[in-house]
């Protein structure tokens, strides 16, 4: 048991909200007027890949990006989009394209500079500019002339975005797109500084020396991305809103090995740690542990553009797919509550628009552990492939749990086929250049919900969209999600089935990807922190509303 003084924490729809008394062994931080200091120093699972809102594509990044830039909308404590650039909610016209938004005239840069409409359009044009290699520039895609530009067909300048005057912005979507709230909420619709991008060129982000902010937040000793296990946020003096952000300072640290986490912890050096494995399931009494659900599901990805052409087979996919146990990872792996899945969308996303159910709950159940199926389809691979047996690599993050996780998978294809395959440990940031790059055969990667509708998943897979790293293309599958997109962007109860349908073809007919589980995160947090905020989508965490009690 924890050395803290246990206290329970509540959950509040769907976000965790921390809060609590001090526990008798936590030192009191108190400065020298009496009041208990606002500093709490929290681990991280993994370093940071990039902290450019145009250019950041991991939950990680999307997490620190959020502490200390902010967009036309913020999500809040509720999960809903609330006015923060902005100074209210939009003008929506009735066939719900034009969007017309006043922007708050007391936001500012950290470098004291005003922010304004023309932030917005740089930073949305330089997103879908060809020439950023933008990965999230399909988010764009429903908003006016973005497809085209994406494609190389029109200029960035042609985007559906027009600063009125400073403080008025005008934005004309292609397409009705009911979520779109939330993209406005989302890192990669902030604004950029055009000064500070200019004059920093390839550096801006590269350090926080070499970074400007508009959020709640700056960063401070942040030595780069992919390298720099430590660094700090402080409170940022030129937000709009600084009266309510209560914390001065939250130091930042990498802590990969759950035994390393939980050292810190009760040592008192960190008060938020991340565990698993035997480590959550030991501690899953405890008070101090909490599971943090999370929009974010886990699945093995397979390369279809492998030189050998091998999970090309369908047969092999299914064989692939059949051999590994779910229920084994979440319970025996992990055994941190996270979920095993059937499909790739995860529980509590979307709801059916007439009947509310949930989504998971209307479509198939496409992942089952099957040794037998596994087999069968196996010897129908080899015959298809010419083939006796067959070796792979699976590439992993470096930490804790994904190693695990991998290492699982190895041992089930060599005992249920008779696969030899090798684990590649990687870091996070040398992981998703090499799946960018198409230098893997099996992946052990994840996707955590950009906004609440399942298209935040579903169309990932479509052919070419940049995170589809297998390559998987299907001409029925694409067909079926840009009716969605566009031809019953609001008839709702057609759009939903087009997305029932899709996800038949990618799992039950194609078994393009294997589903894993659907992530509960297991952490320990001191009970002297209150408001700490998780998301299920969007950017994961939220230290805006946090204080130290």
């Amino acid at each position: 048991m924890s050395k803290r003084i246990k206290v329970g924490l509540a959950l509040v729809s769907a976000v965790w909200l921390l809060a609590s008394c001090e526990g008798n062994n936590t030192k009191k931080q108190e400065s020298s007027n009496g009041k208990i200091e606002q500093v709490a120093r929290l681990a991280i699972p993994q370093e940071v890949a990039s902290i450019d809102p145009g250019n950041a594509t991991d939950l990680v990044s999307f997490g620190v990006i959020n502490q200390i830039n902010e967009g036309i909308y913020r999500l809040d404590e509720t999960n809903k989009p609330t006015a923060a650039g902005a100074k209210e909610l939009a003008t929506v016209s009735e066939d719900g394209l034009e969007y017309t938004i006043k922007l708050r005239e007391d936001a500012k840069w950290s470098n004291g500079d005003p922010v304004v409409a023309d932030d917005y359009v740089y930073a949305w044009q330089r997103v879908v500019d060809p020439s950023t290699g933008a990965e999230y520039a399909y988010l764009f895609e429903n908003v006016k002339n973005g497809s085209e530009i994406i494609e190389g067909k029109k200029q960035p300048t042609e985007l559906g975005i027009e600063a009125v005057n400073d403080y008025e912005l005008n934005i004309t979507l292609a397409n009705a797109t009911p979520y779109f709230d939330y993209l406005l909420a989302f890192p990669t619709f902030y604004p950029l500084n055009k000064k500070a991008v200019e004059e920093y060129g390839k550096d801006y982000g590269n350090s926080s020396d070499k970074t400007i902010y508009n959020g709640p937040f700056v960063l401070t000793n942040f030595d780069g991305p992919g390298s720099d296990v430590e660094w700090s946020y402080e409170k940022n003096p030129n937000y709009w809103d600084k009266d309510n952000v209560k914390m001065e300072k939250i130091d930042a640290q990498v802590v990969k090995e759950a035994s390393t986490a939980l050292n810190l912890y009760e040592d008192n050096q960190l008060d938020d740690v991340t565990i698993s494995g035997e480590l959550a399931q030991q501690y899953r009494e405890d008070t101090d542990f909490v599971g943090v659900p999370d929009g974010r599901t886990i699945y093995l990805e397979m390369n279809q553009e492998r030189k050998d052409k091998h999970f090309e087979n369908v047969n092999l996919r299914k064989a692939l797919s059949y051999a590994v146990d779910g229920e084994a990872i979440v319970n025996n792996v992990l055994g941190d509550g996270s979920q095993s899945v059937t499909g790739i969308v995860p529980k509590g996303l979307a709801s059916n628009p007439e009947t509310g159910k949930d989504f998971v709950e209307e479509s198939g159940e496409y992942k089952e552990f099957n040794e037998k199926k596994a087999k069968e389809y196996f010897e129908k691979a080899k015959k298809e492939l010419n083939i006796d047996t067959l070796s792979f690599e699976i590439l992993t993050d470096d930490n804790d749990s994904t190693k695990k996780i991998a290492e699982y998978i190895q041992g089930a294809y060599k005992d249920v086929l008779g696969i030899e395959t090798e684990v590649a440990v990687v870091t996070k940031p040398i992981r998703l250049d090499r799946t960018t790059a198409g230098d893997f055969d099996m992946v052990v990667t994840g996707w955590g919900a950009d906004y609440n509708d399942v298209s935040s998943f579903l169309d990932l897979f479509v052919t070419g969209n940049s995170y589809n790293k297998g390559k998987y293309s299907n001409s029925k599958y694409d067909k079926l999600i840009e009716e969605a997109r566009t031809t019953n962007a609001t008839n709702l109860e057609a759009r939903w089935q087009n997305y029932l349908d899709a996800e038949k073809v990618l799992l039950g007919e194609d078994y393009a990807i294997i589903p894993l589980y659907q992530v509960v995160e297991g952490h320990l947090i001191n009970p002297k922190i209150k408001g700490y905020v998780r998301h299920t989508a969007g950017a994961p965490y939220d230290y805006k509303y946090m204080s130290v009690e």
